[in-house]
């Protein structure tokens, strides 16, 4: 008798695990189906990931700009964003049909904050480079800026970069200026000391004292802040390099760097942004 239930208890559950093999064949059709739906959310993920539709469905497409580098980005006296850059964003932003929010922040930390998404782009002097390439996509330039050599009005020694060597340099913290300063003009002309800035007001006003002897940058820049502050500086000998500024966006999203440069070549086509330069520096865009 006992041997009887033994072998009926060993029946059954050899019965039991046959049903799981096959109940888990069975499954095998959901799984595909289940992958295939979970394929069909990865795309609509990837619908609701496309940057411009999100861009047009609120309205507004945030900017990230420093907000203290007249005259392409400051606040005036309303305390609005104003200069050229803040043109610059309105009139693609009107393209695009939609409203530019500005959201200010240090250049230094701007790449960063966009790469997080705290920006849908940075519309703040971003110099195209192949360095930046590898990391975010830019529209085509919208702006050309020659980069000068810039020391106190009372300055006969320094007339280029090549009398760099033992002085102390200014120059904005994390921009193109920096690299070119520690990358090409160090190498070059010999070692001298660089003092980085978040904001130019401060390397000017440094300049201006005698703390540091030279900066680069460009005239465009410097002339308004020159002016209102009363500062005795100048630029010296011909421009060290040109720099090309671009909307600068995160990576893969094709659609929003399309729209974008299409909006440019509208702008200039129908004058736009040779109006905005107009403007802003009394001149036509050099490009």
């Amino acid at each position: 008798m006992k041997f009887r239930v033994k072998s009926l208890f060993m029946s059954l559950s050899l019965i039991a695990v046959i049903a799981l093999v096959l109940a888990g064949c069975g499954k095998d059709p959901a799984s595909s189906g289940s992958n295939a739906s979970g394929g069909s959310g990865n795309q609509a993920s990837s619908s609701a990931g496309n940057l411009l539709e999100q861009v047009k469905k609120n309205g507004k497409i945030k900017v990230g700009l420093m907000g203290t580098y007249a005259p392409y980005n400051f606040l005036n006296d309303k305390k609005e964003v104003d200069g050229y850059d803040a043109d610059i964003a309105k009139a693609i932003a009107k393209k695009l049909g939609v409203e530019a929010e500005f959201i200010t922040g240090e250049f230094s930390g701007l790449i960063e904050g966009l790469q997080q998404g705290k920006y849908d782009v940075l519309i703040s002097q971003v110099t195209i480079t192949d360095d930046r390439k590898k990391t975010m996509d830019f529209s085509e330039p919208y702006i050309k800026n020659s980069v000068n050599v810039v020391v106190k009005s009372d300055n006969d020694t320094i007339k280029s970069i090549d009398d760099f060597k033992g002085k102390k340099i200014g120059v904005g913290l994390g921009t193109n200026d920096e690299k070119y300063l520690r990358e090409e003009a160090m190498p070059k002309v010999g070692k001298f000391e660089i003092a980085t800035y978040n904001d130019v007001i401060s390397s000017l006003m440094d300049l201006n004292t005698g703390r540091i002897d030279a900066t680069i940058n460009n005239m465009f820049a410097l002339k308004p802040l020159i002016d209102q502050n009363h500062l005795k500086i100048k630029a010296v000998g011909d421009s060290i390099k040109d720099d090309y500024a671009g909307v600068a966006m995160r990576k893969n999203n094709p659609e929003l760097l399309d729209a974008i440069n299409k909006a440019l070549d509208e702008m200039k086509t129908d004058g736009t942004l040779k109006e905005i330069h107009q403007k802003w520096f009394g001149v036509d865009p050099s490009f």
